[in-house]
């Protein structure tokens, strides 16, 4: 006689309890009982096994069978503490720089690894590096507008040169550009940052201005290009007013500097300073507004401290090809590597040169670097206590968004 609903459904529960804890052969045998006393189906009847009730008590935790876990939970503290230091890059970027950044790291009593969990750091994949952050990566993607206005009529006289032209093979070309820091409200006078970088190597200066004018962008200009450690032979820029201009189209003349522009409304013709823009600029400072004296000053001091951290311990990835397959397009990129390495393994740089960044990149910090680029972007959240360069309309800005960076 065939059995009621309740009364199958009072059976698979009792067996449910036995197959949740059975072995491989003992739920085959189960199964076998089950089919033939309920007369069901067998898929139906493994499904409505392996069903978990939605109210009862937790099961007690079978062991398995398997290989214990190679990276443990010190192994996967020193991994959350490098890679926090090192400002939350992916594992493509932190696996090629992680001994180095450990060496650094040990050699200014930051950390102190065991034996065994150093030799595990090191070896790690970066592929394991992203699975075991996967959990603590969080990004908050914000985007800004645009404040670029049309140049002059003297735009014609400087050539275009759009990301294919590029000839990387040599450093000293810049792309540059200007972020605007209104937080939402364009009115009045706030301030600038004119990013500069290098094409080949990635190195990047960035310097706080007062505004947008040409004389300020111009002085800034002049006083960071000395700070390269190589001779910048070109500069390209977008076609705002700000750079298209006859101050510096005769600096570059008279200093025999490749000037060029990209075509407008191309952003991808400035993609090297475009990235910039966002991983130096915009994650250390975020969206606010700041047009005082005060904000100026640390946004200055703030980008002293961030061309140490960003160009000495900030690996970058360069694209080397893209191969075309049907419709899909694959890119391939080179290994990760620093600006201040790229800078090394040029040929095109002096040794003196070397030796001055070598020396400079044996006196730094990474993580008492980071905890002073904090401490700058936690100051420069708070109310400004001074008055701005221009007084704004009573009016409410329509966003103002905060960034901040974790220690």
């Amino acid at each position: 006689m065939p059995l009621l609903f309740k009364e199958r459904q009072a059976v698979l529960a009792e067996l449910a309890q036995r197959y949740r804890r059975a072995r491989k052969g003992e739920k085959t045998r189960l199964l076998d009982e089950a089919t033939k006393l309920l007369g069901l189906n067998r898929k139906y009847i493994a499904r409505a096994l392996r069903k978990r009730p939605r109210k009862s008590a937790p099961l007690p935790r079978v062991h398995r069978r398997g290989r214990p876990p190679k990276y443990g939970m010190p192994v996967k503290d020193a991994l959350v503490r490098v890679w926090a230091i090192l400002g939350f890059p992916a594992g493509k970027r932190l696996a090629p720089f992680m001994a180095e950044l450990v060496d650094a790291l040990e050699r200014h009593g930051e950390i102190s690894l065991l034996p065994e969990v150093r030799i595990r750091l090191l070896a790690m994949s970066s592929a394991t590096i992203d699975r075991l952050l996967a959990a603590d990566r969080r990004r908050l993607e914000i985007k800004g507008r645009s404040g670029t206005r049309p140049g002059s009529l003297m735009k014609h006289g400087v050539p275009i040169r759009t990301f294919a032209d590029w000839d990387d093979a040599q450093p000293g070309f810049l792309e540059i550009d200007l972020v605007s820091h209104e937080g939402g409200n364009p009115a009045g006078e706030f301030c600038q940052t004119l990013d500069m970088t290098d094409v080949t190597t990635a190195w990047t200066e960035t310097v706080a201005i007062r505004n947008k004018a040409q004389r300020w962008v111009f002085a800034a200009l002049k006083e960071k290009l000395t700070l390269f450690p190589f001779p910048v032979l070109g500069l390209d820029s977008d076609n705002g007013s700000e750079f298209i201009n006859k101050h510096l189209i005769t600096y570059c003349q008279q200093h025999e500097l490749t000037f060029t522009r990209s075509r407008p409304e191309r952003k991808n013709d400035n993609c090297y300073v475009e990235q910039k823009n966002w991983a130096v600029v915009r994650r250390s400072v975020g969206y606010r507004r700041y047009d005082t004296p005060s904000q100026l000053a640390l946004l200055n001091e703030l980008y002293a401290n961030l061309r140490l951290y960003t160009n000495f311990f900030q690996p970058t990835q360069k694209l080397v090809r893209k191969e075309r397959h049907g419709a899909k397009v694959r890119r391939c990129y080179d290994t990760a590597k620093t600006p201040y390495q790229r800078v090394l393994a040029s040929d095109k740089v002096s040794t003196e040169a070397k030796d001055r960044l070598t020396a400079i990149f044996r006196t730094l910090n990474p993580a008492a670097l980071q905890r002073e680029i904090y401490r700058l972007q936690t100051e420069l959240m708070r109310p400004a206590v001074d008055q701005p360069f221009s007084p704004l309309p009573a009016t409410k800005p329509r966003r103002n968004f905060e960034i901040h960076s974790g220690s």
